[in-house]
C-alpha cells in the first residue's frame, strides 16, 4: 500500500475505524475517548507515520465538525438558566478573554519581543477557546449545571472578542483601519445578530407547524439553518462558529431534548462530524517541531503556561464571585481551556499577512499548544464532571423513590398518535430505564382476531416513531368487553404511575366530562392522568397557559402534577403563564417556587369562571398550549365547572390543550419533585 492513502473509500474506512476503536481503547484506561481520536490523528497524520494527508477533504470535514460542535452546544444549553444567569456568562466571557489577552500581550512584548499589535494578535490566540471537552460534559449529563451553562454561554463573547482582535489587527496590517471599517463591522454584526434572533425562530415555528409528519425533512431544515447562519456570520465579519452557536440558541426551544429530532442531531454529530474535527486537529500536531530549535520551545512554553494559568484564573475569579465549588470551577476551566480552530485561524492569518513574529516557529508552537490543551481539557472536565454528576444524582433521587412508569392507551381510530407519544416522551424522566408502555384494548366478538391484527399494526407504528428518540416501548394488546377496565387493569398490573390518554373532542350520549371510557378510567384510578388533545407539535409551543382552579393545590398529587407541567415547558423552552381562578396568587407562587425544574412563570388572577372563559376566547393564541389542572369528582379542588371546562377549552381555544388530573393519593416519593434548598 502506497502512503499516504489517497483512495477516498479507504480514507473513509480508516476514519471510521479510528472513530470506533480509539475511544473504546482509551475508555478502558478511564481516559476521555475524544483524546484517543486526537492522538491517533497525530500518529497517522502527515507529521508522523504519514498514513493520511490533511487534504482539503479532511480540512472541510473538520471545519464542519467544529461548526456542528458549537451548534450542538447552543442547542443543548438550558435557555432558562442561560438567560437567568446571562450576566454571569458575560462576566466569565469577559474574564476568560481579558485575563489571557492582557497577560498574553505582556508576555508577547517582554518575553518574545513582539510589537504591540503583534503581541495583541499573539494573545488572542489563546484568549479564545474551543469547546473541545463539550462531548465529555454532554455524556456526563452536566450541561444543565449552572457553572457549565455559564462557561458555555461565555464562549460566544470570548470567541467574538478574540476574533474581533484578529479583524482589527489584520485591517491595520493592510492599512484599512479607517472609519469605514468600523462602520462596516458594527453594522454587519448588528444586522446579523438581530436578523438571526428575530427571523429564524419565526421561520422554525412556521416550518414545524406546517410539516404534517415527522421525517428527515426536519433534520434537513435544521442543517440548512445551521450552515446559512454560519455563513452569514462570516459575511458579517466574525467566524462561522459564532453563527453556529447563535443558530443553536435560536433553535433551542424548537427542538425538544427528548425527541427523535434531537436524537438524530446528536447521533450524526457524535458519530461523524465531531470525530472528523478531532481527527483534523490531531493531524496538525508536529512533534518533530521540538527538534527545530529553542525558539519553538520557548514560544510553546509561553503559550502553554499562559493558557493554563490565565484560563484557570478566569474560572477561579468567576467561581469566587458567584460561589461555585471546586468541581464547578474546574469544569469551567476545562471547558475554556480547549484550543483549536480559532487559534489556528489567528496564527495562520497572521503568518499570511507577514505580521512580525508570526513565522513557522509560531505555527509549530500553536499546534503543540493545541495538543497539550486537547489532552488536558477533556481530562479536567471528565474528572470534575464526574464529581458534579455524582452530586446531582444524590440530590435528584430520594431513597423511597418509585420508578416512573408511563402507559399510553391507543385505539385504531386514534388520530394524532405521534403527538400523543410526543407528550409521553416529553414528560418521561430521561434517567429512568423503564419503557413507555403502549396499550390497545379490543372488545371480544366475531371479528376480534382481525381487530387484534389491526391494533398490533397501530402499535408497530408507535414503536417505529419512538425508536427515533431511542426510547424503548413495550406494547400490549388486551381483549376486554370494557375498554376502561382493560386500561385500568393494565395500569395495575404494570404498576403504572402516569397515564397519557388522547381525547378526540367528540361527545357521547352518556358523557360527563370526556366520554364513557375516559370518565370511567378517571373514576377508577388514583394515578396521575393526562388527557390530551394535542394537534400541533410540542416544539412549536410558545407559551403554556396553565389554568389553576381554586383549591387545586390542596390535592395530594399537586406537586407531581406541577412538576410534570414544568417538565413539558422546560423541554420545549416555553414560559408558563399561570392563571389562578378565584384564589390566592401568592400561595401558588410559593408552591411553584418549591417544585423543580425551574421555569420562567408569570402569574395572574381571574375573578370567576366567566372571566376565565373570556381569557381563553380573547387572549390565547394558536401557538399556546393550554393546560388545565383539574381534579376528580369529589376530591379536593373539584368544582362543577371542571366538568364542562374541557369542552369549553376545545371550543374557545384554537390550539392544543391537556387536562392534568393529579394523583388522588400521595406517592411515597413526592420529595423528588421539590426543589432542593
Amino acid at each position: 500500500m502506497v502512503l499516504p492513502v489517497d483512495d477516498p473509500v479507504l480514507i473513509f474506512a480508516l476514519a471510521m475505524i479510528v472513530f470506533l476503536v480509539a475511544p473504546l481503547v482509551l475508555q478502558r484506561y478511564k481516559l476521555p475517548g475524544i483524546v484517543g481520536i486526537i492522538l491517533v490523528g497525530a500518529t497517522i497524520g502527515p507529521n508522523a507515520l504519514g498514513v493520511l494527508e490533511r487534504d482539503e477533504t479532511i480540512v472541510l470535514l473538520g471545519e464542519v465538525g467544529l461548526i456542528y460542535l458549537m451548534f450542538v452546544a447552543g442547542l443543548e444549553i438550558d435557555l432558562d438558566q442561560f438567560f437567568a444567569n446571562v450576566d454571569r456568562s458575560v462576566v466569565f466571557g469577559l474574564l476568560s478573554f481579558l485575563v489571557p489577552q492582557l497577560a498574553g500581550m505582556a508576555a508577547g512584548v517582554w518575553v518574545l519581543g513582539l510589537s504591540v499589535p503583534a503581541a495583541a494578535l499573539f494573545a488572542s490566540i489563546f484568549a479564545s477557546h474551543t469547546l473541545l471537552a463539550y462531548p465529555v460534559a454532554n455524556r456526563l449529563g452536566i450541561v444543565g449545571d449552572e457553572a457549565v451553562t455559564v462557561a458555555i454561554g461565555g464562549t460566544i463573547l470570548t470567541d467574538t472578542l478574540a476574533l474581533l482582535v484578529l479583524a482589527v489587527v489584520a485591517a491595520s496590517a493592510q492599512g484599512a483601519l479607517d472609519a469605514a471599517f468600523w462602520v462596516r463591522l458594527s453594522v454587519g454584526l448588528t444586522l446579523f445578530f438581530v436578523g438571526v434572533w428575530v427571523l429564524v425562530p419565526r421561520l422554525g415555528e412556521w416550518f414545524f407547524r406546517t410539516l404534517n409528519e415527522e421525517s428527515y425533512f426536519e433534520f434537513l431544515f435544521v442543517m440548512a439553518v445551521l450552515f446559512v447562519c454560519a455563513y452569514l456570520a462570516e459575511v458579517a465579519g466574525v467566524e462561522t462558529i459564532v453563527g453556529a452557536f447563535l443558530a443553536g440558541l435560536v433553535l433551542n426551544r424548537l427542538i425538544p431534548e427528548s425527541g427523535p429530532l434531537m436524537n438524530r442531531i446528536e447521533f450524526v454529530g457524535n458519530a461523524l462530524f465531531i470525530p472528523f474535527f478531532l481527527l483534523s486537529v490531531g493531524m496538525l500536531v508536529d512533534l518533530g517541531a521540538l527538534a527545530d530549535g529553542p525558539e519553538t520551545l520557548v514560544i510553546t512554553a509561553v503559550l502553554v503556561v499562559s493558557v493554563l494559568v490565565t484560563k484557570l484564573a478566569a474560572a477561579w475569579m468567576t467561581g469566587a464571585a458567584y460561589g461555585y465549588d471546586r468541581d464547578q470551577v474546574l469544569s469551567m476551566f476545562g471547558l475554556s481551556l480547549g484550543q483549536a480552530a480559532a487559534a489556528l485561524a489567528i496564527v495562520l492569518i497572521g503568518f499570511e499577512l507577514g505580521i512580525d513574529g508570526f513565522d513557522q516557529n509560531m505555527i509549530n508552537a500553536v499546534v503543540l499548544m493545541i495538543l497539550v490543551a486537547s489532552l488536558v481539557s477533556p481530562a479536567v472536565v471528565e474528572r470534575a464532571g464526574r464529581a458534579i454528576a455524582r452530586s446531582t444524582d444524590r440530590a435528584g433521587y430520594d431513597p423511597s423513590e418509585t420508578a416512573q412508569r408511563i402507559l399510553v392507551p391507543f385505539s385504531e381510530e386514534s388520530e394524532h398518535r405521534e403527538r400523543l407519544l410526543e407528550l409521553a416522551l416529553a414528560i418521561r424522566d430521561p434517567r429512568t430505564m423503564e419503557p413507555i408502555r403502549a396499550l390497545t384494548v379490543v372488545r371480544p366478538g366475531e371479528h376480534a382476531e382481525d381487530e387484534v391484527v389491526r391494533a398490533e399494526r397501530v402499535l408497530e407504528r408507535t414503536v417505529e416513531h419512538a425508536a427515533g428518540a431511542e426510547v424503548p416501548v413495550s406494547t400490549q394488546t388486551r381483549i376486554n368487553h370494557n375498554v376502561a377496565s382493560g386500561i385500568v387493569n393494565a395500569s395495575t398490573e404494570n404498576r403504572i404511575t402516569t397515564l397519557v390518554i388522547g381525547w378526540d373532542g367528540a361527545r357521547s350520549r352518556r358523557q360527563r366530562t370526556f366520554g364513557d371510557t375516559i370518565d370511567q378510567v378517571l373514576g377508577r384510578t388514583e394515578r396521575l392522568v393526562l388527557v390530551s388533545r394535542v394537534r400541533d407539535p410540542l416544539n412549536a409551543v410558545r407559551e403554556v397557559v396553565l389554568l389553576l382552579p381554586p383549591g387545586i393545590d390542596h390535592n395530594a398529587g399537586f406537586a407531581e402534577a406541577l412538576h410534570t407541567v414544568n417538565v413539558v415547558a422546560a423541554g420545549t423552552g416555553a414560559r408558563i403563564r399561570a392563571v389562578v381562578v378565584e384564589d390566592d396568587v401568592e400561595r401558588y407562587e410559593r408552591a411553584f417556587d418549591r417544585v423543580e425544574p425551574e421555569v420562567t412563570t408569570t402569574f395572574e388572577r381571574v375573578d370567576d369562571w366567566k372571566a376565565l372563559l373570556a381569557l381563553l376566547r380573547d387572549d390565547v393564541s394558536k401557538g399556546d398550549l393550554v393546560v388545565c389542572m383539574s381534579a376528580r369528582r369529589g376530591s379536593l379542588g373539584w368544582h362543577p365547572q371542571l366538568q364542562t371546562l374541557p369542552k369549553s377549552i376545545s371550543t374557545l381555544s384554537e390550539g392544543s390543550f391537556v387536562v392534568v388530573y393529579p394523583a388522588s393519593a400521595r406517592r411515597a416519593d413526592d420529595r423528588q419533585f421539590l426543589r432542593l434548598r
